[in-house]
């Protein structure tokens, strides 16, 4: 499964699992644009199992409808991509009421592996063959706030910086994802939970960026990556049997690297888990 897969590196990873023989489900927003991928996946590979279900990840109704109707599937779960992203967009409460990007980029992905996970480890049970989660984060989770995640001003919209924002939002990426690989090996489940980081890649996540961040792409325009380029370390991470066995780790240029040091703190994950939690505990609620 492959979220954010209608367009950018989720379209090219979609397209290289399903030549793989993958199943792919593309989940997105736009189901438009969707079922758009769809075509342009099976135009090159007649063979490929492709379906399209929705799914807004700013909204956690939209997640719970969206894994009741994947569950309802009876499919197995082997891999999950989480790759669905906003970036540097003007301050903007989610419909439950949490700071955007922070909801659409963590929570969002935090919820729905939740809901996914027990499917996976079903999956990962019956068959014998490893599930492995990836999530996307980015060398931005360097540039976030002076606190790292700012528990206590998520919504703050008076001190809001549109890019600290999407660098804590992509740092609770990587501390999700270790964390979560933490805890599956206490359980001893057969899965793994890595981060990768796709490198600068021009995408239409760059629709809300400044002037400023336009100047700069232009004066580093050889350090941009094609699309292909940048969906192959996700594709490498979720594939790649070389990779068996390891998790808990963050990947660049298909090699692992190290990681910044809010994203080390198994403090800060375990206190970022429980934050989430209560997040979507207090949502459901309202």
């Amino acid at each position: 499964m492959a979220g954010g897969s209608a367009s950018g590196i989720g379209l090219e990873t979609a397209r290289v699992l399903a030549l793989r023989n993958a199943h792919v489900i593309i989940a997105a927003r736009n189901i438009e644009a969707a079922n758009e991928a769809k075509q342009m996946i099976l135009k090159d590979n007649v063979n490929a199992r492709v379906d399209v279900l929705k799914l807004d990840l700013s909204s956690l109704a939209s997640i719970q409808a969206f894994a009741d109707s994947f569950i309802a599937l009876h499919l197995p779960l082997n891999i999950l991509i989480n790759n669905a992203g906003i970036m540097f967009c003007p301050f903007e409460l989610s419909k439950d009421g949490i700071e955007m990007q922070f909801a659409t980029n963590h929570l969002g992905h935090f919820h729905l592996t939740n809901l996914l996970l027990a499917k996976m480890k079903d999956t990962a049970k019956s068959t014998g063959v490893e599930g492995r989660i990836v999530n996307l984060s980015s060398v931005a989770h360097l540039h976030t706030y002076e606190e790292g995640i700012r528990f206590e001003q998520i919504n703050d919209k008076s001190s809001y910086d549109d890019m600290k924002a999407y660098g804590q939002s992509k740092l609770a990426n990587l501390l999700h994802a270790n964390e979560l690989s933490r805890r599956l090996q206490e359980e001893g489940v057969n899965i793994t939970v890595n981060s990768v980081h796709p490198g600068l890649i021009n995408t239409n996540l760059f629709k809300y960026s400044g002037l400023l961040v336009k100047m700069l792409r232009i004066a580093t325009y050889m350090l941009w990556k094609n699309i292909p380029q940048g969906a192959a370390t996700t594709c490498y991470v979720a594939l790649h049997p070389s990779l068996k066995g390891e998790t808990g780790k963050y990947y660049l240029d298909c090699n692992e690297f190290k990681a910044g040091r809010f994203a080390r703190s198994e403090d800060l994950a375990k206190r970022l888990w429980d934050f989430s939690c209560n997040l979507v505990h207090a949502a459901g609620k309202a």
